[in-house]
């Protein structure tokens, strides 16, 4: 099989740390402002209020591209539209399961209720309308556990390589 999947999925800002971005820029203002009235010490305040800023703009920004490349499935994580790094670079033939984080495949693997803990991997868009699905796999001879904004073909082109191991959202 050769084609090639690629999705984008962009990740909304928490509301916190909306207000954490705008805290700090009125403290930039308000450094600035007293550096140049009451204390020229207080402008490198400003300045290092400035720089923890773009810091921060740089890290809470997040997007996520999955490629699927035959049995290939590669995850990377891209911080501020500027950084790319990658992830996880999996073999869908060593996928235990991928379903609905509701379904009974991957239960036993739930925060809570579940029996199994693996390390969990977010990869979601934090979108109340769009479901999310649960990857169990194996990656460097360890079980983890990944959480997706899959779209519909790329679902059926991993139902394809593993039909008895997908579970598709109805």
């Amino acid at each position: 099989m050769n084609y090639k999947m690629v999705k984008e999925v962009h990740r909304r800002v928490k509301t916190s740390t909306k207000i954490l971005a705008k805290t700090m820029v009125v403290l930039c203002v308000l450094f600035l402002l007293a550096g140049i009235v009451l204390d020229r010490g207080m402008l490198f305040l400003s300045l290092l209020t400035a720089g923890m800023y773009f810091i921060h703009e740089a890290y809470s920004i997040k997007d996520f591209e999955y490629v699927m490349e035959g049995e290939r499935f590669t995850i990377t994580v891209i911080y501020g539209n500027l950084r790319r790094r990658e992830e996880h670079v999996l073999n869908l033939r060593e996928m235990e399961a991928v379903a609905p984080n509701w379904h009974e495949a991957v239960a036993k693997y739930r925060l809570r209720g579940g029996t199994e803990k693996l390390p969990k991997y977010d990869y979601t868009s934090y979108e109340p309308d769009v479901p999310y699905y649960t990857m169990i796999i194996m990656e460097k001879q360890k079980k983890i556990k990944l959480l997706l904004d899959l779209p519909e073909d790329m679902l059926q082109a991993m139902k394809r390589i593993n039909p008895q191991k997908v579970f598709v959202h109805n």
